[in-house]
């Protein structure tokens, strides 16, 4: 009898403690793509709204911000959360991605589609080229707003991941995801919106991302954060607790991962032994670890070919225990070529 008291207790002390509800979640970093946390990560499920931000991206990559686009009868058609601009309006590429990522206009969407490809259709050709170009493999895309009641969208808290670590590499997308409020004015009209992504005033480190909801998709959350140079993204589907899981989330890699310089461009250095040669890097390699792991990196070095003039000469191999995380090139600085008699001359008369 005790005994399964007992059991019941802890059982109901673990449900407490852990509140993530989602049916899909994972936790990755943004620099490194590595995966922190992960579940059901590649089951098939509807992203809602979080689809804008593929569309954002796309607007962003084909569209001048300052472009000003007249509102067509696409927006008519429209339901649910819009911004409510009309037809013949006058609105900038900039503002409707405001308003698209802020407020997450349906509206927006498409006609930020139809300015981009000149109808929906070919939008979401567009789209899914894109998903599959940034290695969303198991994503389908059939309208550019996450509306589920005619077209639906299915894709994977993974493969989101990875949209999600492509839009952050766009400066513009992130200014606009971090956004808390924003006005924008057309002919006769102010528009002021918030942003829909609570996360953003009730953590202190997030930087920005995407909510969405359907009935039939629940709740789906995007989003970014930052903390002592380790920078996450968070993706939750079908989760009716979001923006506590995301945070759930964030306090618990932040205290148990840290991002750890592994490889300094700057101080990189061989025995000349082994290659008597200038050769430098052009980049540093930082990787998230645990504590634990920190003892587990390996790094091998190859010198591929002394007698090349090729610039690459060689490489340096990063491992975690057994697995391989990072490859960088060494190149070979090139000797500078004396200068001739006519060089000579010329600099001659050089002030």
């Amino acid at each position: 009898m005790y005994r399964k008291i007992y059991l019941l207790v802890i059982f109901l002390l673990v449900m407490a403690f852990s509140p993530v509800k989602a049916a899909s979640s994972i936790v990755m970093d943004l620099d490194s793509g590595r995966i922190l946390y992960q579940k059901n990560i590649k089951e098939k499920r509807l992203i809602a709204s979080t689809t804008k931000v593929l569309t954002a991206i796309l607007t962003l990559e084909n569209l001048p911000l300052d472009k000003e686009i007249t509102i067509g009868e696409e927006v008519l058609k429209m339901y649910g959360t819009n911004i409510y601009i009309e037809v013949g309006e006058k609105m900038t590429v900039k503002d409707l991605l405001y308003g698209l990522l802020l407020r997450s206009g349906n509206d927006a969407a498409v006609a930020l589609a139809v300015a981009v490809s000149g109808s929906e259709e070919e939008f979401v050709k567009l789209m899914n080229e894109k998903a599959q170009s940034i290695g969303m493999y198991d994503s389908v895309f059939q309208n550019p707003h996450g509306l589920d009641d005619d077209t639906k969208n299915y894709s994977t808290a993974y493969d989101m991941a990875k949209l999600s670590r492509y839009a952050y590499q766009n400066k513009t997308y992130r200014e606009i995801s971090a956004t808390k409020k924003y006005t924008a004015k057309t002919k006769g009209k102010t528009y002021l919106w918030y942003n829909r992504n609570k996360l953003l005033t009730s953590y202190k480190y997030a930087t920005g991302g995407k909510n969405g909801y359907t009935p039939l998709a629940g709740r789906t959350l995007i989003t970014t954060a930052s903390k002592d140079n380790l920078n996450l993204t968070i993706v939750t589907l079908n989760d009716s607790d979001e923006y506590d899981t995301h945070q759930y989330y964030y306090d618990k890699a932040f205290k148990n991962y840290k991002n750890y310089l592994l490889i300094d461009k700057d101080n990189f250095k061989i025995d000349k032994s082994f290659y008597d040669g200038e050769i430098y890097l052009k980049k540093s390699f930082s990787y998230p670890l645990s504590k634990d792991e920190v003892n587990d990196i390996k790094t091998t070095l190859y010198i591929e070919d002394r007698t090349t003039n090729n610039d690459v000469v060689g490489k340096v191999d990063i491992y975690l225990k057994e697995e391989l995380i990072g490859r960088l090139n060494i190149y070979k600085k090139k000797e500078k070529k004396p200068k001739g008699f006519i060089e000579k001359f010329k600099g001659l008369f050089k002030n």
